[in-house]
């Protein structure tokens, strides 16, 4: 098990919280994701970093959904927005593409989630790895990561 994974098992532990988590085959996609997990795609939790004034920050939105950078610059009153690459990724996470996973408080980042979260019954995400998932109620993963909640995707 990595260390992100175990920070994300620290911190649900701490606060009490019951998840499941499992290890599967290597998934990068939300559609992956969800074929191997056997849920609709619309419960993934597909975390993405980004740069926004020069500051990584995490958005997270549903595995079927896509990010509204336009909506997001205008709100949050964002002039410089862009996904960060590869290497970027690798120094704010220490992780690849499709293993972070939707707590940015654990790599010391602001977290922005869609309003759609919360009202799901659950979410599931990659837990730091490409081949574990965590799955429980996403109330509580709104607990877990104390994210800035907003209607920050396409409808």
């Amino acid at each position: 098990m990595n260390a992100v994974t175990e920070k994300i098992e620290d911190l649900l532990s701490g606060l009490k919280i019951t998840y499941r988590k499992f290890e599967h085959e290597p998934v990068t996609t939300s559609e992956d994701a969800a074929r191997i997990r056997d849920k609709d795609i619309s419960t993934g939790a597909k975390a993405l970093i980004f740069i926004a004034d020069g500051e990584p920050i995490l958005v997270v939105v549903p595995g079927d959904k896509r990010f509204n950078t336009k909506k997001f610059k205008l709100d949050f009153k964002i002039k410089d927005l862009y996904m960060a690459d590869a290497e970027k990724l690798k120094e704010v996470t220490g992780l690849i593409k499709g293993a972070v996973p939707p707590i940015g408080k654990i790599f010391g980042i602001k977290t922005y989630f869609d309003q759609s979260f919360t009202n799901k019954d659950t979410v599931a995400f990659n837990a730091g790895s490409l081949t574990i998932s965590i799955e429980m109620a996403a109330a509580d993963l709104i607990t877990a990561a104390d994210p800035i909640i907003a209607d920050i995707t396409n409808d």
